[in-house]
Parts: structure tokens; C-alpha cells; sequence
């Protein structure tokens, strides 16, 4: 035999030599929750070792996250009241603006802090957006709304807004607020493929999310491509800095998809209930954790995500300069 592959698999040292894809610390994305009126964290239920963070414990995890190389954190919060509106979302004081302000003030400018721009986790409904007369999702008055989260959150100092409502037009619409209001330099990652999951599970414990229903008539179909194809495609002309891909490893596809077509960073999130999977799995010994954690981080890498939003961030970066 002339062709035998196995030559390229001898010893580790030769594997290192040839491998395709690499992982370091920078890729990796943390999610952090900070919980308005908590005095403690607290553990979330179905996200084993993932807290929901006081106003001043989370800016241990921002530590964390530097010491560890991580370069960037994504900042969600949980407000103590909510309406049908979301009003929180939009005061300048509310918790989440309060977050990144005083995320900005303990870091400078050494993480990127990048803001969840939604208004799941402060509406009383639980929809990511404010609802029509008819009861279902008003797509433009919640463009509105996000507009107005946008510049408070750009005020408040975040590097990226995470626009992950999936309403039609979002990114075109707050690039447009943001550049009038002289925030040309914030920039936009765009949920541009963001699928209606049952893997979301345990992530409604995190925003102690009040969703009765569903999203489907916003969130993606799983069945369909062709459709994300267009929804990263409208994201990329209407200046997503970077586009992501949510969930990611039921999605690989869509993830390679993404990085074939974008001119502009692609990032995938490796959601709740993947997490929970995994570590479920470990727990009860039917797997090897930390294997099946790499392997699902480096699949990632190899469909072509450059950014990797994962609760693992910080732990496996610390393990990946080890």
C-alpha cells in the first residue's frame, strides 16, 4: 500500500503536527446572569455549576474570564418586576445597563462586553417583544423598543449589542438608531439564525423566563436552511458585525453554512440544554466529561465558528492554557 493514513496518527506529537482546527482561550464566549435584588449566587436548575450572579459577584466571573484568556462575556439580566412592555429594559438604570456600566468600569476596555438585546427577561409574558392588539408579537413596535434598549445599552458602554429577538429588520433598524445617536462604533452581533429549540430549556430558569407558548412565529423553523441562509444573508446587509448561529450542535450545518457565506466573524452558541446533556450524561458515568466537552467545543471550531458562546468558557480556557 502505497496511501496509509495512519502514518499521521502514530503518536501525539504527529497528531499535533497535522491537526486542522485549533481552540484557543480567545474564541471562547462566557454567559453570565446577574439577578436584580440577589444577595447570594445561586445554582440554576438544569445548568449544573452555572449561577445566577449578585450585582457584585459577577464582576469575580469578569476576573475570572481574564485570567483565564477568555476575551469576551455576554452579560444577561433578570429584573425584580416586569410589565407587559418590558420597561426595564429601557431605563437607564435598570439592571442590565447597571451591568454593563459597571462591567465597563471594572475591566476598562480589557473584555468585550457584549449586552443581550432582547426583552424576554423583562416582560411579563415572556415574549421577546411587546405584543399588538391582536395578542401576538408586534414586530415593529418592538423595533422600537429595541432602539431604545440599544442606545441605553451603547450609553452604558457595551462593545456589541446581541440582538438575538429575531424580529425582521433588528439589525437594520438599530444600526440605524445607533449612527444618528453617534454610537457608529458600537457594534452589532446578530442572532441571524436562531431556531425555535426545545435545547433552550433550562436557559428559562436562568431568565426565570414567565413564556407560556412558544416562539415559532419569530424563532426558526429546525426543519428549514434555506430560510437562515436568508436571515444571515439580511443580517450581513443591514451590518451585523458578527453573525451567530443558535443552537449550535444540532446546527453544524448551519454553522458551516454561515461561514461559507459571511464576510464578517460567525459565532455559534452551545445552548442550555446541550450543556445539560453532556453533563447529565457525565454525572450518571455514561460519559467522559471533559472528552465529550472538547470534542463538542472543537466540532464547533471545525464547522467553522470562530466565536464559541459557552457556559464551559472559562473553565476550558483556563484548562486550554494548563
Amino acid at each position: 500500500m502505497i496511501h496509509r493514513p495512519r502514518r499521521l496518527r502514530a503518536t501525539a506529537a504527529i497528531r499535533e503536527l497535522v491537526a486542522e482546527v485549533s481552540l484557543t482561550p480567545a474564541n471562547l464566549m462566557q454567559p453570565i446572569f446577574v439577578r436584580e435584588g440577589l444577595s447570594a449566587p445561586r445554582e440554576i436548575m438544569g445548568m449544573p455549576g452555572v449561577l445566577q450572579h449578585t450585582e457584585t459577584s459577577f464582576l469575580t466571573e469578569l476576573d475570572r474570564a481574564l485570567s483565564a484568556g477568555v476575551v469576551s462575556v455576554m452579560l444577561f439580566a433578570i429584573p425584580e418586576s416586569r410589565d407587559p412592555e418590558g420597561s426595564a429594559a429601557l431605563d437607564p438604570n435598570g439592571i442590565l445597563n447597571r451591568a454593563v456600566r459597571a462591567a465597563r468600569a471594572h475591566v476598562s476596555d480589557h473584555l468585550v462586553i457584549v449586552a443581550d438585546l432582547c426583552l424576554d427577561e423583562f416582560t411579563s409574558h415572556g415574549h421577546c417583544g411587546v405584543l399588538g392588539a391582536s395578542g401576538a408579537v408586534d414586530n415593529d413596535g418592538t423595533l422600537e423598543a429595541y432602539g431604545l434598549m440599544a442606545l441605553e445599552l451603547a450609553r452604558a458602554g457595551a462593545d456589541l449589542l446581541g440582538a438575538s429577538g429575531m424580529m425582521d429588520g433588528q439589525v437594520g433598524h438599530v444600526r440605524k438608531v445607533l449612527d444618528q445617536n453617534g454610537f457608529d462604533g458600537t457594534g452589532i452581533l446578530a442572532y441571524a439564525a436562531k431556531y425555535a429549540s426545545t435545547f433552550y430549556g433550562p436557559f428559562r430558569n436562568a431568565v426565570e423566563s414567565e413564556l407560556t407558548g412558544n416562539r415559532k412565529t419569530y424563532q426558526q423553523d429546525y426543519r428549514n436552511r434555506t430560510e437562515s441562509i436568508r436571515g444571515i444573508s439580511l443580517d450581513l446587509e443591514q451590518g451585523a458585525d458578527i453573525v451567530m448561529v443558535k443552537p449550535a450542535l444540532c446546527y453544524l450545518d448551519i454553522v458551516s453554512a454561515a461561514a461559507g457565506i459571511s464576510s464578517v466573524p460567525v459565532a455559534a452558541y452551545l445552548v442550555s440544554g446541550e450543556l445539560a446533556m453532556i453533563e447529565s450524561a457525565a454525572a450518571n458515568g455514561f460519559i467522559d466529561r471533559d472528552g465529550a466537552i472538547w470534542e463538542a467545543l472543537y466540532s464547533v471550531r471545525r464547522a467553522g465558528a470562530q466565536i464559541i458562546c459557552t457556559y464551559w468558557a472559562i473553565e476550558f480556557a483556563q484548562k486550554l492554557k494548563g
